[in-house]
């Protein structure tokens, strides 16, 4: 069974439905896209005795965790503390995990103990406001603030202006911007370079790094306007090259599978690393508990492993004994979304074309099944997957099979993977 209902759900059962292991697979509460994988189901999946009940009927021998919300409310801990559910695996960490994205202070300060490279720090609570301008002064512009719990990934603001970084800043911890989110703020240095995501699955002692990747967060070409869920991703990185990686490897991936060993926090699933490359050295931005959405549509077409083995081994503590197989070819994902996203947008346009994009993998996120028809059901409606020999060519051909899906208001970024070329043009 997996939760969720997004883009990053319909790629992970795109490639559990593959697996000769997968007798049946059951989504909650899903997409129009995952029932062309498995089941869907309607299942409130903040409620966990529901899950746990649902499992237990229908004979549920793995619970793969897609979204946050639930896995830093505790699911997997629900589950583990359900004498029913002994044999049934749960792939995703336990709430002491899942604070690494819980709370970017805990996160922080995980980094500091275990000496993985971050950005200079100190987080400032409610009643702390006027200590918290007193630090940003001591910063230099641009100065960048965090929401310490969950906010949809919209709780980083990046500014440039000090007097607009206090407003901001005191909007967030005496006006709720971020409500619960920012009634804790992390204030920290700005780090100058070109961002990546890199994603590991452990089975708390052992690791496999999965492909890398990078995503587009800004809803404008140039990467401006408004913060979104993510408008593209494209896989691999070209400048995550055997030595940049082996540096990611040593001074992050290891010290983190580490240090959670250290802390007695038991992990098994996903840790997403958000890197920023600063002259040829990783740093540490954030860590994420799950996978990625836009990255799963790229990274995970190009991963040739069954992951239903990988994902029994996570659970037996036997990571170290599989291989993971992944296809060279860089896969390109363009996000299509709904007119007026990530501010008010319509739902229930229909959705035309999807049956003509042959070359390319279409993963649903905001969409659903109404009268026989598939319409818009959020922000994010669809993302669009195609892989080639090299970025140009993946990049040609995602756009071409994107635009063969119509629907009313359909906006998408025209610059996907522009800013790798560049950067690999400069390298030549």
């Amino acid at each position: 069974m997996l939760i969720g209902s997004g883009g990053r759900e319909h790629a992970i059962a795109y490639k559990l439905s593959q697996s000769e292991r997968c007798q049946r697979l059951y989504v909650a509460p899903g997409n129009g896209g995952t029932g062309l994988c498995g089941m869907n189901v309607k299942l409130d999946i903040m409620d966990f005795g529901a899950v746990a009940d649902f499992v237990l009927r229908n004979e549920v021998k793995m619970v793969v965790v897609g979204p946050e919300a639930p896995l830093v409310g505790g699911i997997a801990d629900a589950l583990a503390a359900d004498e029913r559910m002994k044999g049934v695996t749960v792939i995703g960490p336990k709430k002491a995990g899942a604070m690494l994205e819980g709370s970017k202070d805990f996160a922080k300060g995980f980094m500091e103990r275990h000496g993985i490279p971050t950005a200079k720090y100190k987080t400032f609570g409610t009643g702390e406001l006027k200590e918290g301008k007193a630090f940003l002064r001591e910063m230099k512009a641009p100065y960048v603030l965090k929401a310490d719990g969950l906010a949809a990934g919209k709780g980083v603001l990046i500014i440039n202006d000090l007097a607009e970084a206090e407003r901001e800043l005191e909007e967030m911890l005496e006006g709720g911007k971020f409500g619960e989110a920012s009634s804790r703020v992390v204030i920290e240095e700005f780090m100058d370079g070109v961002e990546l995501s890199v994603f590991v699955l452990t089975d708390g002692r052992h690791y496999k790094i999965l492909p890398t990747a990078k995503d587009y967060k800004r809803i404008g070409d140039g990467d401006t306007g408004l913060n979104t869920g993510g408008m593209g991703s494209v896989s691999p990185v070209p400048f995550a090259d055997k030595e940049f990686m082996e540096k990611v490897e040593k001074r992050i991936v290891q010290p983190t599978v580490k240090g959670l060993m250290e802390e007695e926090i038991e992990y098994k699933g996903f840790i997403f690393i958000g890197l920023m490359n600063v002259g040829g050295d990783p740093m540490v931005v954030e860590y994420n508990v799950r996978m990625g959405d836009p990255e799963t549509e790229s990274v995970f077409p190009r991963i040739k492993s069954d992951v239903v083995k990988l994902f029994e081994a996570v659970g037996n503590g036997t990571l170290n004994k599989e291989t993971l197989d992944v296809n060279y070819r860089t896969a390109v994902s363009v996000v299509l979304t709904a007119g007026g996203y990530p501010g008010s947008y319509r739902k229930g346009d229909v959705i035309s074309g999807v049956k003509e994009v042959e070359k390319a993998l279409v993963f649903h996120a905001g969409t659903k099944t109404e009268e026989g028809e598939l319409v818009t059901n959020g922000g994010r409606v669809i993302a669009v997957t195609a892989l080639d020999e090299s970025l140009p060519m993946a990049l040609l051909r995602a756009y071409q099979e994107a635009d063969k899906i119509k629907f009313e208001g359909k906006y998408n970024r025209k610059d996907i993977g522009q800013d790798l070329l560049r950067l690999m043009e400069g390298n030549k």
